[in-house]
């Protein structure tokens, strides 16, 4: 099969030296940061109208609706066998029901957001553990001494910005299965993940994160929802930027970098997160949160660096 027949391409050809990086795969970093980070006090937001999974089912449920016509007119190649089907659907499961709603259930239990973003942060540090097990990757000490500067920098934030305080200890047992969940992701996606078409995974894995939150939210909380103009603004955020939009671009760099640096990036979502809470929720960032993501981007761009 020649590289032209293969989904996405221009990452085939990438991976083979045949062509430059893509200017959108460049600039993808940047754009999914800001649509995750900002989606972290936007889904606050929208607790304070919906349950955990209500919210999730909600945003999935919208999700499916815009995808299935989209599905319908571009008719994308779906994956030709049971094992593609399942390991698209793994990868849905773990980043869609384990991490998002562990994370929105720990919220609602009463752990605060700075205790969720220091826990989840650590997943750049077990998957460079695991890297080397798993996709055979190779992380060098200098990437390690990265990935520490970038914990002591999202550490920082966090302190700056929640200060010292008792968590619920079973929203923190929650949070640490979400961080485990979205680690465990990752990995699978390096590992078995196939270039397919974005339209086909993100039906596939928002469908079954809908299969799962849909049922569990009528039978726990009824579905009970305060609609306003608020509200429809974030599902509407949570859908298009967090759902389809930063979700494809994770994908894609996961499968055209290693994933090890990809997960780097996730360093700096506390920071940001503080950052835009701050026009969004009215919680201004300290001084010392400044030096935080200072911090945090530098050990970033050490993680990021790309070796001779």
């Amino acid at each position: 099969m020649h590289a032209n027949d293969l989904p996405f391409p221009e990452l085939t050809r990438q991976k083979c030296g045949m062509t430059k990086r893509p200017l959108w795969l460049a600039a993808a970093p940047v754009i999914f940061l800001v649509l995750w980070s900002a989606g972290f006090g936007i889904a606050k937001l929208g607790l304070q109208h919906a349950e955990p999974l209500t919210l999730l089912a909600l945003r999935y449920t919208c999700v499916l609706a815009l995808l299935i016509p989209v599905a319908l007119i571009l008719r994308p190649p779906m994956p030709k066998t049971l094992r593609a089907w399942a390991d698209i659907a793994v990868v849905g499961f773990l980043i869609q029901v384990v991490y998002f709603g562990l994370c929105y259930v720990a919220f609602k239990s009463g752990v605060s957001a700075g205790g969720v973003a220091i826990i989840v942060c650590l997943q750049p540090i077990l998957v460079a553990l695991a890297a080397p097990r798993f996709v055979g990757e190779v992380v060098s000490r200098k990437a390690w001494a990265g990935l520490a500067l970038g914990l002591a920098g999202a550490a920082t934030v966090i302190f700056a910005r929640s200060g010292i305080q008792t968590e619920n200890p079973f929203g923190l047992a929650l949070t640490v299965l979400a961080l485990f969940g979205i680690t465990a992701g990752t990995l699978y996606e390096k590992k078995f993940g196939v270039s397919h078409h974005p339209v086909t995974s993100n039906l596939i894995q928002y469908g079954v994160g809908a299969a799962f939150t849909l049922p569990a939210a009528w039978a726990s909380e009824g579905m009970v929802v305060a609609w306003d103009k608020q509200f429809l603004i974030v599902l509407a955020y949570l859908v298009i930027g967090n759902s389809i939009l930063a979700m494809s671009l994770l994908l894609a760099m996961i499968r055209a970098g290693e994933v090890s640096r990809v997960s780097a990036l996730f360093y700096l979502v506390p920071a940001l997160s503080a950052l835009f809470a701050w026009p969004i929720l009215g919680e201004a960032m300290p001084p010392l949160g400044w030096l935080g993501m200072a911090l945090a981007g530098l050990g970033v761009a050490m993680v990021s660096r790309k070796r001779a």
